[in-house]
């Protein structure tokens, strides 16, 4: 069956170098409560129950990556990736099994976001598989403010129907590996799985998350991460 019923599989790109976190190694490495970040999001993800493996991509020349899982009876695949982030997230489909079709959806999740619920997963994969693709996202809540060159403010911008895009994405295999080729054609470097299929003539469906769906981008973030991880439940 071509749809969410079966089990998903999810692709981690992990390839980038962070160079915002400023550390002697890529933030998805950084060490929070003793595990890297990489790893805690892999738990995370694999523990579940919809979520059957994972395809990890990682820079050619890693020397951090721990070979880690699998976790149970759930495989942990690496692949390397590319300068890119849609390079990685191509490579990571085309290292999915065989056994994932082209019209199977899968999910694509930010290394360094580790503390995702699962109640918000679940959210995702029902709505999503209904819409034929979405992403967990948050509306804006915040006055939006636009700066000049100078960093003053140049005008305050509506927030209306403004959102803040959160990963998992979850869209079919094939189409989601079109939509990444077309745009490396073009010469278009998309920041998010949604952006290349918006450029491909889809519209996906926002699926409205929770806001500490972290993701560690810079060392100030470490804290309130560590925090929410340590806190456990969903």
């Amino acid at each position: 069956m071509a749809t969410a019923e079966r089990g998903m599989w999810c692709v981690i790109p992990a390839a980038g170098s962070g160079t915002r976190f400023a550390a002697d190694r890529p933030k998805q490495y950084a060490s929070i409560a003793g595990k890297p970040v990489l790893q805690w999001t892999i738990e995370r993800l694999l523990a579940h129950p919809r979520i059957v493996g994972a395809v990890v991509v990682i820079a050619a020349a890693d020397a951090y990556w721990p070979n880690l899982g699998p976790f149970g009876n759930k495989p942990v695949i690496p692949t390397v990736g590319g300068g890119q982030r849609s390079d990685s997230v191509l490579a990571g489909l085309r290292a999915l099994p065989d056994s994932v079709a082209a019209e199977d959806f899968v999910l694509v999740h930010d290394a360094a976001r580790p503390c995702v619920r699962h109640t918000d997963i679940d959210a995702l994969i029902e709505r999503a598989a209904v819409a034929g693709g979405g992403l967990l996202a948050a509306p804006l809540r915040d006055t939006l403010k636009r700066a000049d060159a100078s960093g003053r403010v140049a005008a305050t911008e509506s927030r209306e129907s403004r959102w803040r895009a959160f990963t998992p994405q979850m869209f079919r295999r094939g189409e989601l590996d079109s939509a990444l080729e077309a745009a490396a054609r073009a010469g278009i470097v998309v920041s998010d799985e949604a952006m290349a299929m918006e450029r491909a003539g889809f519209r996906p469906l926002l699926v409205e998350g929770c806001d500490d769906n972290l993701k560690l981008t810079t060392p100030a973030d470490r804290a309130q991460i560590e925090f929410l991880l340590l806190r456990g439940g969903d």
